[in-house]
């Protein structure tokens, strides 16, 4: 009996048959979407709250390698760092669109993987895929995805509300991501030299599955809600914790102060950070791809956020005279900079 996988060419089904395959498998769970795929365009009745808006652009040899992102693992990605962005506006995300641009060295087979990674995150999260396109590419695949929440007026959260004397907050570890991607990186310079040799990735499970397969973090939502607590600002952790937090001091119009010590790093990305001669506190700060959420609430909330699962106060915001610093467990106060990702 043959092992050789089914092929079918994107040509012998076209473009209307191709959807029709990729979304049959398609159910609708939230009240709030009327239509989903199937006409011109969706219908969503927002239920009296008001929409928040997203949307990512991912590019096969920018965002993502194909050497060792497996397809199913990207298409759950893609969806995941969307859903991500609606949480940190304190919403919940009820429907996503995805428009895919792909070259004939794709087949029908390897979009079903994609889509099968993107129908399993909207189905964690109890969203529902309503609409996309999919067109040519004559430079690799691309991913563009569309993300549709919904929140009352008065939980929404932007950067922009960070008050003096606020703790600083930030949900699950950073830099394990970025430590994922240098050992991915790391391996694959090896393979290009020596394609007989097995990649070793024993016992990095962690860091290769925070890099290629991020969670969004419903959870924190939901905590907040049963607490009651509304954050004063928040931001998804996409470009690193320095990046995310200059970006909510100057929207704020305030600094802050960063306990280095309190910055959750788990061994794993310590393991490897010392393999490969890198501070794990660099990859905290500047590694990006975490996609964690930081937040502040005001200091009467601590120890309501300090007894939270998967949350930890690592600093407190301050006047912005002061500026935004780091503070080590020993000597001077160093200035916050950010190094991620800029424009080529």
């Amino acid at each position: 009996m043959s092992d050789q996988k089914t092929r079918t060419e994107l040509h012998e089904l076209g473009e209307f048959k191709l959807i029709d395959v990729l979304t049959q498998d398609i159910k609708l769970t939230n009240s709030s979407t009327v239509k989903g795929v199937g006409d011109d365009a969706a219908v969503i009745d927002p239920l009296g709250k008001q929409v928040v808006v997203t949307t990512d652009y991912l590019l096969e040899g920018i965002h993502f390698d194909l050497i060792y992102h497996p397809l199913k693992h990207l298409g759950y990605k893609a969806i995941m760092v969307n859903l991500s962005d609606v949480y940190a506006m304190n919403a919940r995300p009820t429907q996503v669109t995805t428009s895919i641009g792909v070259s004939k060295r794709f087949c029908v087979e390897d979009l079903q993987e994609l889509y099968a990674g993107m129908l399993l995150a909207c189905e964690l999260h109890g969203v529902d895929l309503v609409g996309g396109d999919t067109t040519s590419s004559l430079t690799g695949l691309t991913l563009s995805v569309t993300a549709i929440g919904l929140a009352n007026k008065d939980l929404i959260t932007y950067r922009s509300g960070a008050k003096v004397n606020d703790l600083i907050c930030v949900t699950g570890d950073l830099g394990s991501a970025y430590m994922g991607l240098q050992l991915l990186e790391r391996e694959k310079k090896v393979f290009s030299g020596n394609p007989e040799l097995q990649p070793k990735l024993e016992g990095y499970d962690y860091i290769l599955e925070r890099f290629l397969k991020p969670e969004a973090r419903k959870q924190l939502i939901d905590l907040l809600e049963a607490a009651a607590i509304v954050p004063t600002s928040m931001i998804d952790i996409s470009d690193g914790l320095s990046s995310e937090m200059l970006h909510i001091c100057k929207s704020s119009g305030v600094g802050c102060r960063i306990y280095l010590e309190n910055i959750p790093i788990d061994q794993v990305t310590h393991k490897m950070a010392a393999e490969l001669n890198i501070d794990p506190l660099v990859a905290a700060l500047n590694g990006g791809e975490d996609y964690e959420l930081l937040f502040t609430v005001p200091i009467d909330k601590h120890d309501i956020i300090a007894a939270m699962d998967g949350a930890k106060i690592i600093g407190h915001i301050t006047e912005s005279s002061t500026g935004a610093m780091l503070v080590p467990p020993q000597g001077e106060e160093v200035a916050l900079i950010a190094q991620g990702w800029n424009i080529l």
